[in-house]
């Protein structure tokens, strides 16, 4: 029943609270707890606007009692409420009231007091910067707070139980001890002090070990100590402990083990012989020298191993190699070390030191180690003379004989071993030597020097073999030759040297002088040693210049002559004419020769060369040549009309142009043209003629050609008239041209054609039974002597009628004729 009681009340007063805690809300009014003890909780409220007065009231939660009543007036804003009961929680309520007693605002919190003040039983120190408590618990107390007063100074401490330590503290010091219980709700009044003392501080030690055997200690001294005990012992347990006491700040324990960890202890008393804080060091003494010092030297490397036995309690070991003002080190934690970089051709003198924390040992007695010998220096080589290398370098440190090799390109070695400063080699021409020398003694072969390489002066070329391809070209071959990189080709003639560089084995000498001996040689070159001119060299003669035609003469048509220049007495010049026609040749060692038989109508380009027993030049300029056109092989005339007559001809080879002429006593008939016919007028008939014509070509050259004369035909007779004969018969009559000519007379009609030809010496012919009533066309031509008649006499037309008796002459009309022009006569026949 109490338990559910109790737990309603709890829940009434939070309901309750937490309906002030809204009125306080609405109304701006509240309550805070600024402080809260054992017996004791301290309140603040902000003033309310008419209030005259406070009134606080503190009910204990789930305790029986009457609750405390507080009136405050209106000017205190804060308030205390005592005689509370430790460890209880409270319902606090506080109301603003007016002067009439009206309550206007109140407000209500819930707090618990602290726990009850503790009691401390005892208070002792251990060690110089802390006490300890030991107190009985409170209930209700979660924690507590240790408190060490001295003077001004406090030192504080949460603990969660007894016993509790407050650190922090200075040594040899007294301070006032108070403890506090603390809860939820806050913390109880401070507990009656009581008085205790820190105990001294620890002395700080320094220590060292002067020597392999000994330990020094030292410190300073101890504010309020009377005296000093200190105590060492080896960390193993091994041995007995060393103990002394003293008023004095330091002090050495002697007769120890080399390299042997101890432990010291040393703490300090007051004059009553209580001791202090005590302070442990392990201390080490230094280690002894090693023993059995051994130097290895590796002499391609040039470094030392240095070994030795290990000194006991030893963390590492520094050997030193000096040798004059060099020193080298080496540090190590084993029993031996490499000392590197050594310097060829020197002594070193090599100890060893052994450390540990507390210190080194002595050094060991010095070993002497004498290293290698230097690589020679100042070499020189130099060939003496030919074929033999001598060598040379000077004198190192140490060195007790010298091995010179040398090696050859094509790696074949060769070495000399001797005490001096200098060897001979043998050597050939276009080899690369690599030559080293290496310095000897007990530790072994100087290092590597540099490296000399000597290149001898190449070899000169073999099967040197120099070919004239043509007139002022040299080609050059050889077979390649030892050592040389270029090949220097010289070529020294009368006017100047010709030079040609190559890395092939041949070389082109071109434009070269003409006719002219060269000494050629061909030297090998290398860029180590440069050139051997000491090759041999051959005389190469080039062909002869080019002639240069001077003139070209004509001795005939088909007979050329062609002058050049002779430039050399040993040659032969050839002259040579090409043309489509074909080619023509003609030779002479002077400086002319013919050309015979051209043909004509022909173009040539003439040239010449010249050959001598070193070669043949180039051919000279060509020189233009064209013969004179060809007479025409057929020629052939024929008269056209009586005083027209056509030529026609073959074409003449080369002819661009021809002029025909036809030359009488009785006049000239000539024609120019570009074909290879004309026609020829004011032809006198029955005339005898001499025929010519002229061939001219492009240029003007012009060829004559003569042929056999020529006769025109007889002239055609005039006056031809017809009369009328009897029995139906016409005489046709007409007046000679010649009275030794022959003429033939036709007459052509619709009704049938007529001929007749009289005897030799007449002018008339008779034709008998002709029919009238026709138009009959009458041609009277001459009769050649081979019986041929002439078709170009004129024609005339006659009409032969049948009415009267007697031809009479009609009226005349024109007819024209392709050829001439003719009367139309009329004829009437009976």
């Amino acid at each position: 029943m109490c338990g559910a009681k109790s737990k309603s009340l709890i829940f009434i007063g939070l309901l309750f609270n937490c309906l002030e805690t809204i009125f306080s809300a609405n109304t701006g009014f509240s309550l805070s707890v600024y402080d809260v003890t054992s017996r004791s909780i301290y309140l603040r409220w902000p003033k309310f606007s008419g209030a005259s007065s406070y009134r606080v009231t503190a009910t204990a939660v789930n305790t029986v009692g009457h609750p405390l009543l507080a009136h405050f007036s209106d000017v205190t804003l804060k308030g205390t409420l005592t005689s509370l009961i430790p460890n209880t929680v409270y319902a606090i309520q506080a109301e603003a009231i007016d002067k009439n007693g009206i309550i206007l605002a109140e407000t209500q919190i819930m707090q618990s007091t602290a726990p009850d003040i503790p009691v401390i039983d005892q208070a002792y120190s251990k060690l110089s910067n802390s006490i300890t408590v030991e107190w009985r618990a409170v209930r209700g107390a979660t924690s507590y707070l240790l408190t060490a007063q001295n003077g001004d100074s406090f030192t504080e401490t949460v603990v969660a139980n007894s016993p509790g330590t407050v650190t922090g503290l200075k040594p040899a010091t007294l301070y006032r001890i108070t403890i506090r219980s603390i809860n939820s709700g806050g913390k109880s009044q401070p507990s009656p002090f009581r008085k205790a003392k820190t105990v001294l501080a620890a002395p700080i030690l320094s220590v060292s070990s002067p020597s392999c055997d000994s330990i020094a200690v030292s410190w300073k001294a101890v504010y309020m100590a009377a005296g000093f005990s200190v105590s060492l012992m080896r960390s193993d347990g091994l041995g007995r402990m060393l103990k002394e006491n003293t008023t004095n700040t330091s002090l050495i324990f002697t007769n120890l083990d080399p390299g042997t960890l101890y432990t010291i202890k040393a703490y300090a008393w007051t004059v009553s012989g209580i001791p202090g804080d005590d302070f442990t060091y392990n201390q080490r003494t230094s280690p002894n020298a090693p023993a059995d010092v051994q130097v290895a030297f590796n002499s391609g490397a040039l470094r030392a191993i240095v070994s030795w036995m290990p000194a006991e309690g030893a963390l590492t070991y520094s050997v030193t190699a000096s040798s004059g003002l060099l020193k080298l080190k080496c540090n190590t934690s084993s029993a031996s070390c490499m000392v590197p970089s050594l310097q060829c051709g020197s002594e070193y003198y090599v100890s060893v030191t052994a450390y540990n924390d507390a210190g080194s040992s002595k050094p060991t007695d010095a070993v002497s180690l004498k290293t290698i010998p230097c690589a020679p220096v100042n070499i020189s080589i130099e060939e003496d003379e030919s074929g033999h290398l001598l060598v040379s370098w000077s004198s190192v440190n140490f060195g007790h004989y010298y091995v010179v090799f040398v090696k050859s390109d094509d790696g074949l070695e060769v070495h000399c071993n001797t005490s001096h400063t200098q060897c001979h080699f043998q050597s050939d021409c276009g080899f690369t030597y690599f030559i080293s020398v290496f310095a000897y003694n007990k530790a072994g072969q100087s290092p590597l020097g540099d490296v000399f390489n000597y290149t001898t002066a190449p070899c000169c070329p073999g099967d040197f073999q120099a070919v004239l391809v043509s007139s002022d070209t040299v080609q050059v071959s050889w077979a390649p030759a030892r050592g040389a990189e270029v090949y220097e080709t010289r070529a020294v003639g009368w006017r100047g040297t010709m030079l040609c560089n190559d890395s092939a084995t041949a070389c082109t000498l071109s434009a070269l002088q003409c006719s002219t001996r060269y000494n050629i040689a061909v030297y090998s070159f290398s860029e180590a040693r440069g050139s051997n001119t000491s090759c041999a060299s051959k005389d190469v003669a080039t062909a002869p210049c080019s002639p240069e035609i001077k003139n070209i003469s004509k001795e005939a048509p088909s007979v050329i002559s062609v002058h050049w220049q002779s430039n050399n007495e040993e040659a032969t010049y050839i002259v040579t004419a090409r043309g489509e026609a074909g080619f023509w040749h003609c030779t002479s060692s002077g400086n002319s020769c013919t050309l015979i038989s051209l043909p004509c109508g022909s173009a040539f380009s003439v040239s010449a060369i010249a050959r001598s027993p070193a070669g043949q030049s180039l051919p000279s300029y060509s020189v233009p040549l064209e013969t004179a056109p060809c007479c025409p092989n057929d020629l052939i005339l024929t008269q056209v009309t009586q005083s027209v007559t056509n030529i026609s001809w073959s074409v003449g080879m080369g002819a661009q142009t021809y002029v025909t002429t036809l030359e009488s006593p009785k006049g000239q008939a000539k024609c120019h043209t570009l074909q290879n016919y004309c026609l020829l007028g004011c032809i006198t008939c029955g005339t005898n003629y001499t025929v010519s014509l002229k061939a001219i070509s492009e240029t003007g050259l012009t060829s004559t050609c003569t042929y056999q004369g020529y006769s025109s035909s007889a002239c055609c007779p005039s006056g031809v008239k017809l009369y009328r004969l009897g029995n139906n018969g016409i005489r046709v009559y007409w007046r000679p041209s010649d009275e030794m000519i022959s003429y033939n007379t036709d007459l052509h009609g619709s009704k049938g054609n007529f001929t007749c030809a009289p005897s030799s010496g007449l002018s008339h012919c008779d034709i008998t039974e002709i029919p009238c009533g026709d138009i009959y066309t009458v041609v009277v031509s001459p009769v050649t002597d081979k019986g041929l008649k002439l078709t170009f006499c004129p024609r005339k037309i006659y009409s032969v009628t049948c009415s009267g008796s007697s031809v009479g002459m009609g009226k005349s009309t024109q007819y024209i004729h392709s050829r001439s022009m003719m009367f139309v006569k009329h004829v009437s026949i009976m």
